[in-house]
């Protein structure tokens, strides 16, 4: 029994019950459930990850798969390249917040639209169990479309920013080490003209698969005092914390 489903997401230790067979039995039986033809994939900073990512290509190329690889990258940005790409679903593979020793899934059908976690997700769970997988004849691929994933990504955030003038701002902003830095670092790039006037104070901004700062998750109160810190010693006026994919951020 596959004992890292959990009710709406997969997680686990890492070599107790989430390995690299599992990715792979995962991935093929996510493709079979949804007859999927097209599949976005992408990754967090975990070092763990970037094996699970191999072991997820080849189940979902041997179940005749087109592999749209985004590479390392937030939930949020799988889930906009799964509509901007028209593809059947999506996979990110991320523990999130848990500690370095988890690594796990996030799953998405057609449209970014969440899996039935009564129907779909347990089908998932019961052909990866019973490696009863149906045989495609051809063989699938991969494309990297890491950068138009990203900079549509971008543009569609940005489209939230008006065009009138931001007022002066002081922004603390703790990355944990996580993915956000270099997509926060695009979107910036794209707004700058835009607000002139803000000013961001970047904490841990470097992704690293180790935490050196911590694991990033922001509800633990021990977390919360290095963002509550920089803020006032910075005078700034609020402050945003990410978790370690970025599908989540507590505001200061």
């Amino acid at each position: 029994e596959l004992t890292c489903f959990q009710a709406y997401d997969i997680r686990g230790i890492i070599g107790e019950n989430f390995d690299r067979d599992i990715c792979y039995q995962i991935s093929r039986a996510f493709a079979q459930t949804l007859n999927a033809s097209k599949v976005v994939l992408g990754r967090d900073i975990r070092d763990s990850s970037i094996s699970f990512q191999e072991s997820i290509v080849e189940g979902l190329v041997d179940q005749g798969v087109e592999v749209l690889d985004i590479g390392l990258c937030g939930t949020e940005e799988v889930y906009s390249a799964v509509t901007v790409f028209n593809a059947c679903g999506g996979i990110m593979i991320t523990a999130s917040h848990n500690p370095k020793n988890y690594n796990g899934l996030k799953l998405v059908k057609k449209s970014s639209k969440p899996l039935d976690p009564d129907t779909e997700l347990i089908e998932i769970k019961k052909i990866a169990e019973s490696n009863n997988f149906i045989g495609n004849s051809k063989l699938g691929s991969v494309v990297n479309v890491n950068n138009e994933a990203r900079s549509t990504y971008v543009k569609n955030v940005t489209k939230f920013l008006g065009q009138s003038k931001v007022k002066p701002l002081k922004i603390v902003v703790n990355f944990g080490n996580g993915c956000a830095g270099p997509t926060f670092d695009a979107i910036l790039s794209q707004i700058t003209e835009k607000i002139i006037d803000v000013k961001f104070e970047k904490m841990f901004h470097d992704p690293d698969g180790n935490f050196p700062n911590g694991v990033p998750n922001p509800l633990l109160e021990k977390n919360q005092f290095p963002t509550s810190e920089k803020i006032l010693e910075t005078e700034a006026d609020f402050g945003v914390a990410f978790d370690g994919d970025f599908d989540r951020c507590f505001f200061f």
